[in-house]
């Protein structure tokens, strides 16, 4: 059944429709509807191989130098042809292996990222996986809930749900149950709530009318395409790969011109140029970054950080301020009643019934199920089992409930001789506002909880004698009647894991909603210097003075969502990489506004499907073990790079070189791809190589000026050894064209593969830094096969090589040993030279840098992954799943 449809029917209707009831279905019927109707999903997300094939196979210069081959076999070079047909095939199948194993990778993270809701099965409250959902299923809705499937309202409380990711409409819109007339448009069906969108103010129940594809924001996502907006980090490559393919084109072009010149055979001399071209090409660079991702990611999960995009590891490590709330990161996160007090600051136990009676908790077999920490914390505390026969007398007529702007909620409740109260609870400063008379021993017992670094709710009544519903307007006149403090320790490991993101460059700010004493208490008993600390207020009075208020303050106290965002957006403008940790759903635009925003596993919905990164366990430990892992995987691709633009420049300028003075090319087309997929092969270990502590302590980016000055100062020392090889081969063993070209494919494969031993690190290498085992074996089995290839017989005939003297090895052995030498001196002045910084200033934004990143995050929401499934519910997608609305 459509909303539409729904939307025109009575309640009973609907329920005789769907064939269910007010208690919802029964266990054993909702498993036969999933049977039937299948999981509700939008989209999967799985590893397809197709897809990851055509990004191999979509590279110009593969298709290029394919289209050449064919071309040199119908010229009778068939041998050649077939030689590089299989070079090619070889370099595709390594790259698609590696990059479909990142994919599956991606899968397997975004399986374990759940939603769940609270559903009604068989009359009882039930906590499922929102794929499970089925039409007929009576579903609760809560404050910052995702909602997971089109619901036909059955009862609201204030509801108020976010429709801009299906209508656009940027206003919240206000729910009720009644019918609308047949063709109402899409926005105006107010009695139900749409998947994926937000539930922004209020609760309610409803029932299930479509699921998954069948839903309106279903049909519309399985329509677009995915588009996946680049990060920085993916700029970065990119610009990069075009600074090769530059060289390479300007190589190419020279070399192709002079040969030809030179009167050699066209075909020779383009295929010729086009190896060059593809020699120097980073092409298994994207199969490098892949596999450093996809293992990082893997360590970062054990570590219980998981990653919606893998690219967003980089993300992570490029953090220079971190804010995060408080409550759970900071503190212990286990919120605990303590006791009630009275007005004037004594025992009381009336404040504590008032409370429970003023809850929003969610109950299942009489504990709390959900809803607001606090409320569930007085819910499931040992006092309020002693006054579950007091609440007995009494019965809810009306509630408003909690919003971040009130900060209060309220509840009509009646008792058992008809007389009607309104009960108010809520953060103390609003509260007061609104009582008529304030005891002055009740503000001396409230700053006395705040100094303690206690969290407090503040409680207040009015009578309504003739009052049979309420708005958040009556909430005025009350009567104070007390407190109830609740307990929310520091964690103990909390000050060690502020001490590491210190020590890695990472500033901490506190934005909370909480007192600025409480706030700035547990900051200091963590040890977290409190230079400043600011509130909302401040902040709505510091106009363009903001950036100078953020520079010296640590501590922002009683903010709201807006602020939140607000200081975020003027923290990122300062040109600093900011992450953002919340967990709530007055969290939600912070964690967009954010470079980098985190949740934690446990959160509200709409902050996880905001968040980039999601913490299995809310612990900044766990973040710094996230920001390391980030920085840890960019060293090691920019390994990768730095080998790139200096070993395979020079090579590759050098055969160009040589093959303007040798009768014959230096090196067949066939042995520079075979080099070129040998090389690159072992590359592929540098993911599992260790990095220097300083190349993790601050954070780090591209800086392609640093990039190009490595390789125009580094290319020459390799292109100088290779002029070496050649004076020896021709002067010293009178090398013919095979001879010659085996001894320079030997050395140049040694040198440009062994020298990752001295650019890997900024450190003497072997004694001050080593490397890992994996990609220590990995270069010295590829210097060894390209040794002992001359030796193989019918294949090396194939290949065009000719065994080599035994007098040419201890020659390359001298070469080898003197190249890696030179290089380390090279290395020690070129960083002396350029004083390149470990972590480059932060890059200039220009004003369209969030948009490429973060434009598609508001534009549309899917189903959420679950085991097997791999879909995203609700999510205004960030683009995992990243579905433009349009």
């Amino acid at each position: 059944m459509t909303a539409a449809e729904a939307a025109t029917l009575g309640v009973s209707d609907v329920f005789t429709r769907l064939g269910s009831g007010p208690e919802g279905l029964g266990k054993d019927e909702a498993a036969r509807r999933l049977r039937v109707v299948g999981p509700n999903a939008v989209r999967s997300y799985r590893a397809r191989p197709w897809p990851v094939l055509w990004s191999q196979l979509r590279s110009p210069l593969l298709l290029l130098l394919a289209v050449t081959a064919v071309a040199s076999a119908f010229l009778g070079q068939a041998s050649d042809a077939v030689i590089i047909g299989v070079i090619l095939v070889a370099s595709v199948g390594l790259g698609f292996f590696n990059e479909y194993k990142a994919a599956r990778t991606a899968e397997a993270l975004h399986s374990s990222i759940r939603h769940r809701c609270v559903v009604l099965r068989d009359g009882h409250p039930r906590t499922v996986d929102v794929t499970e959902l089925v039409p007929g299923d009576v579903v609760d809705l809560q404050l910052g809930q995702v909602v997971p499937a089109d619901l036909r309202l059955l009862a609201v409380a204030g509801l108020e749900c976010d429709e801009s990711v299906l209508t656009g409409e940027s206003v919240p819109t206000e729910k009720s149950t009644g019918p609308v007339a047949a063709g109402t448009p899409l926005a105006e069906l107010t009695c139900c709530a749409l998947m994926g969108t937000v539930v922004r103010a209020g609760s309610g129940t409803g029932v299930v009318t479509a699921a998954g594809g069948a839903a309106e924001f279903g049909r519309i996502a399985q329509g677009l395409g995915e588009h996946q907006p680049e990060t920085e980090f993916q700029t970065g490559l990119g610009k990069f790969s075009m600074l090769l393919v530059q060289v390479a084109g300007a190589l190419t072009g020279a070399i192709f011109i002079i040969n030809v010149a030179l009167h050699k055979p066209v075909i020779t001399a383009l295929l010729f140029s086009l190896s060059i071209a593809v020699g120097l090409t980073p092409q298994l660079l994207p199969a490098v970054v892949s596999a450093s991702l996809a293992s990082g990611s893997r360590q970062l999960a054990r570590s219980k950080v998981l990653v919606k995009r893998l690219v967003c590891i980089e993300d992570l490590g490029d953090v220079d301020v971190l804010f995060t709330d408080k409550t759970g990161t900071l503190t212990e996160g286990s919120l605990r009643f303590m006791r009630s007090a009275g007005p004037d600051g004594t025992a009381d136990d009336e404040p504590l019934l008032l409370g429970l009676l003023c809850n929003e908790a969610v109950t299942e077999n009489g504990r709390a199920a959900g809803g607001n920490p606090l409320d569930v914390a007085l819910w499931d505390s040992p006092a309020a089992a002693g006054q579950q026969p007091a609440l007995a007398r009494y019965r809810r007529l009306g509630t408003v409930p909690f919003d971040h702007e009130r900060r209060l909620v309220s509840v009509l409740d009646e008792d058992d001789a008809g007389n009607r109260m309104m009960i108010t609870k809520g953060a103390p400063e609003e509260l007061l506002k609104r009582c008529t008379a304030i005891p002055a021993a009740a503000r001396t017992a409230l700053d006395a909880e705040f100094a303690s670094g206690n969290r407090v709710i503040a409680v207040a009544t009015r009578e309504m004698p003739s009052v049979s519903s309420l708005t958040a307007a009556d909430e005025h006149d009350l009567t104070f009647r007390g407190i109830l403090v609740f307990l929310d320790p520091p964690k103990p490991e909390a000050r060690e894991a502020l001490q590491r993101l210190a020590r890695l460059g990472v500033t901490v700010k506190v934005l909370t909603g909480d007192n600025a004493v409480v706030a700035a208490k547990v900051c200091a008993d963590l040890g977290l210097p409190v230079s400043q600390v600011a509130t909302g207020a401040d902040i709505d009075n510091a106009g363009d003075q903001l950036g100078e208020l953020l520079a010296r303050t640590t501590v922002f106290a009683r903010v709201s969502p807006e602020h939140k965002a607000q200081i975020v957006r003027a923290q990122r403008a300062t040109g600093t990489d900011v992450a953002f940790l919340g967990d709530g759903v007055n969290d939600a635009i912070a964690l967009h506004a954010a470079d980098v925003g985190i949740s934690v596993d446990s959160a509200a919905d709409v902050a996880k499907d905001a968040a980039d990164v999601l913490l299995l366990e809310k612990d900044l430990n766990v973040l710094a073990d996230g920001v390391m892992g980030g920085r840890r995987i960019f060293a090691n691709t920019m390994k990768y790079v730095l080998m790139g633009t200096s070993s395979n420049f020079g090579n590759m300028f050098s055969a160009a070189g040589a093959s303007i003075f040798l009768k014959f090319l230096p090196m067949l087309p066939s042995q520079i791809l075979l080099n070129n997929l040998l090389y690159d092969t072992s590359q592929l270990a540098i993911p599992t190589d260790n990095v220097d502590p300083e190349q993790v302590a601050q954070p780090t980016r591209w800086d392609l000026g640093f990039i190009r000055k490595f390789m125009l100062f580094m290319g020459p020392i390799s292109s100088l050894f290779d002029f070496t090889t050649f004076g020896i081969m021709l002067w010293v063993f009178h090398a013919g064209e095979r001879l010659f070209q085996t001894g320079w494919f030997v050395e140049s494969l040694a040198t440009q593969t062994l020298v990752i031993f001295v650019i890997r690190t900024r450190r003497v290498p072997f004694f001050r830094s080593v490397a890992s085992s994996p990609m220590a074996l990995a270069a010295v089995g590829i210097t060894a096969v390209g040794a002992v290839l001359p030796y193989t017989g019918h294949l090396a005939y194939i290949l065009g090589f000719q065994p080599l003297p035994g007098a040419f090895f201890l020659a390359l052995a001298g070469i080898v040993a003197v190249y890696l030498v030179l290089v380390e001196i090279g290395k020690y002045w070129f960083y002396r030279l350029y004083r390149a910084p470990a972590a480059p200033k932060p890059r200039h934004r220009t004003p369209g840098h969030r948009v490429r990143r973060r434009a598609a995050r508001f534009t549309v929401h899917t189903l959420h992954p679950a085991r097997g499934h791999n879909v995203s519910p609700g999510k205004p997608v960030k683009q995992d799943s990243k579905v433009p609305a349009g």
